[in-house]
C-alpha cells in the first residue's frame, strides 16, 4: 500500500470525485513530481484531475477539513517550482478544465477554464479578427490559469501588458470552499483590486476556476526588423534609444552570440553568427503608422552601431527569424545536459551593464550562460548551463543565479518578470522586501488562508527565514570580500 492509499483524504476524495480523477498509486503521481523546473521535486500524497469547478470545490472544502495541504497545477509549464507538490498534501490539477465556454467579439472578451491553453484562445479569436496578445514563449503548451498564477508575460508584453493587463475577471475558489467572482466589463471597480491581488500570487490565496480575458484587435500589418550587432553593449543601448525615440514595438527580443549560435544550428533561422547580438523587432499597427515607425527605428539602429539591420520580405521570412526566438530554450537543452533558467527584470538603461555582470559571474562559478529575453521591458532570461552529474554543479547553480537576481535588484529591477517567485527565488524575497513589507504580505496570506494550506511554503518567505538568508549572505559577502 502507497502513502496515498491509507489516507482518510484520499478515500473521501475518491467517494466524491468520479473514477480515475483521483491519483495516489507511485507510477500514477510521478509525472506531476515537478513543474518545468526539475530540480525541485516532491511525491504528492495525491493528485486530483480537477474536470470542472465542483471538482474544485470539493477538494478543497476536504483539504480544508482535514487540515491537508494543497498546491494547484495547471500545464506544469512553470519555471519557479511554484507547482512542485507537498509531499503531504494533494495536488490539484486543473489542466482537464480546458474549455473557451464562450467568446464575444462585441465586447472583445472570452470566457475560458483555468486549463484553456493560451495560444487556442488566439486561434479561437482569429474568426473575429481578434486575438489574446499575451504570448509566453510556452503559449503552445501553457495553460491560461498558470498565466494568472504568475502573472505571465511574453514577447508582447512591452506594448500590450503582461497577464494582469489583459485579464477582466476571474472565478476564484477561496480556501473555505467558497466561489468569488471579481472584475467585469467595466473598468473601474469601487473597493480594493482583489483581480490585481490574484495576479501573481502562485496560488497562495485561492484557485481560479475561470477567467475572463480581453481580446485585441489583430493589427492590420506588422513588419519585423532583425538587427546585427558587433557588441552587448550596443544593442542593449538601442534598445533604450527606440523607446527614447518614441516607439513602442509591439516586441523587442535580443539573443546573444551563445544563444545564437545554438538556435541557428537547431532551427535555421537565419541568424548571423558572427553577431555578438542580435535584435528581432515588430512594430504593428496602421500601416502608415509603421511605415514611420520602420524609417524612425532603423536611424535608432544605425545610430546605435547596428552592423546589419534587415527587413523580413515575407510572412514565412519572419516566421522563421520568430521561431528561432521561441526556439531558444529547446536549442540551448542540446548543448547541455541541463540548464537553469532565471528571470530578473531591471530598467532598460541598465540591460548593458547587467549583462557585463552575468558574464563575471559566470566566469566566477565556471557556469556557461546563454541570455535570450524581452529586452523591451528588460525581463532577462539567463539561462545557465550545468550537468547535475557534477557532484557542487547545483550549488554553483543556485549560487550564481543568486548573484544575477541580487544585482538585479542593485541596478533597480526586481528578481522576476513573469516566471514568478515559487521555491526558485525565495531566498530574494529577502533582498528584495523589508521585513515591514514581508510582513504585509504575510497578513493577507493570514486573511485569506489561515491555516496556510495553499501552496504552502511558496512565494512569501517567513520572517524567521529573511532574516536567516540574509546573514548567510553577509557571511559570503565577508568571504567574499577577504
Amino acid at each position: 500500500m502507497t502513502e496515498g492509499q491509507g489516507a482518510p483524504i484520499v478515500t473521501e476524495l475518491r467517494r466524491a470525485i468520479s473514477a480515475g480523477r483521483v491519483l495516489d498509486r507511485r507510477e500514477q503521481v510521478a509525472p506531476f513530481e515537478c513543474d518545468a523546473l526539475p530540480v525541485y521535486c516532491e511525491r504528492p500524497l495525491a493528485v486530483v484531475l480537477a474536470r470542472n469547478e465542483e471538482d474544485v470545490v470539493t477538494t478543497v472544502r476536504l483539504c480544508r477539513q482535514h487540515s491537508v495541504p494543497l498546491v494547484t497545477r495547471g500545464a506544469g509549464t512553470g519555471l519557479s517550482a511554484g507547482a512542485k507538490p507537498y509531499g503531504r498534501g494533494v495536488l490539484l490539477v486543473t489542466a482537464p478544465m480546458s474549455e473557451i465556454l464562450s467568446l464575444s467579439p462585441e465586447r472583445m472578451t472570452a470566457r475560458v477554464q483555468p486549463g484553456a491553453i493560451n495560444e487556442h484562445i488566439s486561434r479561437a479569436a482569429a474568426a473575429h479578427g481578434l486575438y489574446y496578445a499575451p504570448d509566453p514563449s510556452s503559449q503552445i503548451a501553457c495553460s491560461i490559469g498558470g498565466n494568472v498564477a504568475e502573472n505571465a508575460g511574453g514577447v508582447h508584453c512591452l506594448k500590450y501588458g503582461v497577464t494582469v493587463h489583459n485579464v477582466v475577471a476571474l472565478r476564484i475558489v477561496t480556501i473555505e470552499g467558497d466561489v468569488m467572482a471579481v472584475g467585469g466589463d467595466t473598468l473601474s471597480h469601487p473597493g480594493y483590486d482583489l483581480l490585481a491581488l490574484v495576479h501573481g500570487s502562485e496560488g497562495c490565496l485561492g484557485v481560479v476556476t475561470e477567467v475572463t480575458v480581453r481580446l485585441t484587435p489583430l493589427p492590420a500589418q506588422t513588419r519585423t526588423l532583425m538587427a546585427d550587432f558587433a557588441s552587448i553593449r550596443a544593442a542593449s543601448d538601442a534598445v533604450s534609444g527606440i523607446v527614447r525615440a518614441g516607439v513602442i514595438p509591439a516586441a523587442m527580443e535580443m539573443m546573444d552570440a551563445l544563444a545564437i549560435s545554438a538556435t541557428e544550428e537547431f532551427c535555421h533561422a537565419g541568424y548571423a553568427l558572427d553577431a555578438a547580438a542580435i535584435l528581432i523587432i515588430d512594430l504593428d499597427g496602421d500601416p502608415d503608422e509603421v511605415a514611420a515607425e520602420l524609417a524612425l527605428v532603423r536611424e535608432v539602429l544605425r545610430y546605435s552601431g547596428a552592423t546589419r539591420v534587415q527587413l523580413a520580405d515575407s510572412e514565412t521570412q519572419r516566421a522563421l527569424w520568430w521561431k528561432g526566438r521561441k526556439s531558444a530554450f529547446p536549442a540551448i537543452g542540446r548543448l547541455s545536459p541541463d540548464y537553469y533558467c532565471i528571470d530578473g527584470t531591471v530598467p532598460r538603461h541598465r540591460i548593458g551593464d547587467v549583462l557585463e555582470a552575468i558574464d563575471a559571474f559566470s566566469h566566477r562559478y565556471n557556469l556557461r550562460v546563454a541570455n535570450v529575453f524581452h529586452a523591451g521591458d528588460g525581463n532577462l532570461h539567463p539561462i545557465i548551463m550545468f550537468d547535475s552529474r557534477e557532484v557542487d554543479a547545483l550549488d554553483r547553480v543556485e549560487l550564481l543565479a543568486a548573484d544575477i537576481l541580487e544585482y538585479c535588484i542593485e541596478v533597480g529591477g526586481t528578481i522576476t518578470g513573469e516566471h514568478g517567485v515559487g521555491m526558485e527565488k525565495i531566498n530574494q524575497m529577502a533582498v528584495q522586501f523589508s521585513d515591514l513589507e514581508i510582513a504585509q504580505f504575510l497578513a493577507v496570506k493570514q486573511a485569506l488562508d489561515p491555516k496556510g494550506l495553499l501552496n504552502p511554503d511558496k512565494l512569501i518567505p517567513t520572517l524567521a527565514h529573511c532574516q536567516e538568508y540574509r546573514a548567510i549572505r553577509e557571511r559570503r559577502r565577508e568571504s567574499s570580500d577577504g
